[in-house]
């Protein structure tokens, strides 16, 4: 075929290049996820009194291995609500002690972190910030998107709006109108700059947690979290292992034993002795 000819047919179709780049664009999860928290921004704004719920967005804290960004924070008298968005599509699949959840879109199934989990550091961070106790902070976690819960969420799990009920729903007050105020002044002088170098070494820190997480073993029964641990009685007895977090509901392990050059040789096997 002439190049010529080619190239004319491909000049024809020239407007189907910005067609190809927003598509891709409105797919990636870099626009899932700034939808997801617009949403969340939208509701907020809507549906809570401004005199008594502050709305800050996209807090990027210092934490001593790092940094820990939060999607939202509101701080109103009746605590400080931090709140992790989520914008999934697919039936979600999940408890609160779950280390994972399950997103199943028809018969794909794809595993991802507990939100509460993660939602966990944020709190603790802000506390550390405030000085402010449990019953004062309250992780909040919204899903947005085309996603439905198949198992039954803790109430501080939400989809859409509903995470304005769950505000709303808490009336004991925590804070006074001076700690309020108090604490929306601390969290801007002590969250990093939105500049360009803090995002991305923040987002170089996540990746480093994601490449040493993916690094570390999965239990060979449930897929969840490890954490090591010492077998206890048997011919092993003394030796270091992977157990599942999960023990004793799930007993999946991986022992390691060593070489004759005592580097370390892995075996997996599901325990079976008492620990």
């Amino acid at each position: 075929m002439d190049p010529s000819v080619l190239i004319q047919q491909l000049l024809h179709l020239w407007y189907l290049i910005p067609l190809v780049l927003l598509l891709a664009i409105l797919r990636s999860p870099w626009f899932k996820g700034h939808l997801g928290e617009f949403v969340v921004n939208t509701f907020a704004r809507l549906f809570l009194d401004k005199n008594h719920y502050h709305l800050i967005k996209n807090v990027t804290l210092p934490t001593e291995d790092g940094t820990t960004q939060i999607d939202h924070i509101i701080v109103s008298p009746y605590g400080v609500f931090v709140v992790e968005t989520k914008n999934m599509k697919g039936w979600i699949f999940g408890s609160a002690k779950q280390s994972q959840w399950t997103k199943k879109i028809f018969k794909h199934s794809q595993k991802f972190q507990n939100p509460l989990h993660q939602n966990y550091k944020h709190v603790k961070a802000l506390q550390s910030l405030l000085g402010l106790g449990d019953e004062q902070v309250h992780s909040l976690v919204v899903f947005v998107g085309d996603s439905t819960f198949k198992t039954p969420m803790p109430e501080n799990v939400t989809s859409g709006g509903g995470y304005i009920r769950f505000i709303k729903a808490q009336k004991a007050k925590r804070l006074s109108d001076v700690e309020v105020q108090t604490v929306i002044e601390t969290i801007e002088s002590g969250r990093l700059a939105a500049t360009f170098g803090n995002h991305r070494r923040h987002v170089a820190h996540v990746k480093e947690i994601l490449a040493k997480k993916e690094s570390e073993p999965r239990c060979p029964k449930c897929k969840g979290a490890m954490v090591m641990r010492t077998v206890k009685s048997g011919q092993d007895a003394g030796r270091e292992f992977w157990g599942c977090k999960m023990f004793p509901r799930c007993r999946g392990s991986i022992i390691r034993r060593y070489c004759n050059n005592g580097q370390p040789l892995i075996l997996q096997f599901r325990m079976l002795l008492g620990l």
